[in-house]
């Protein structure tokens, strides 16, 4: 499931090591609040997407936070993105 490779994504790239897939609510915020993630782990994530999913993401800083809010609108982006082609 696209969630839990998502989930998996984040612990791996940011290295997250007390954390488990289980622990990450795939509709809690990534940032601020919940994960608590900041920007340059945005980057890295966003990195780690792109890589793993060939993504193509645009400059609209608007649009892509509201893809990076939480995993499941991630993992939204990600299966309308590769639907595409």
């Amino acid at each position: 499931m696209i969630v839990d490779e998502i989930k998996q994504l984040i612990i791996d790239t940011l290295d997250l090591e007390d954390i488990t897939p289980q622990d990450i609510d795939e509709n809690a915020p990534l940032f601020i609040d919940g994960l608590g993630l900041d920007s340059i782990d945005a980057l890295e994530l966003g990195m780690a997407l792109k890589k793993k999913y060939n993504l193509k993401m645009g400059s609209n800083n608007d649009e892509n936070k509201e893809y990076f809010y939480s995993v499941k609108t991630l993992a939204d982006f990600v299966d309308s993105q590769t639907k595409q082609g």
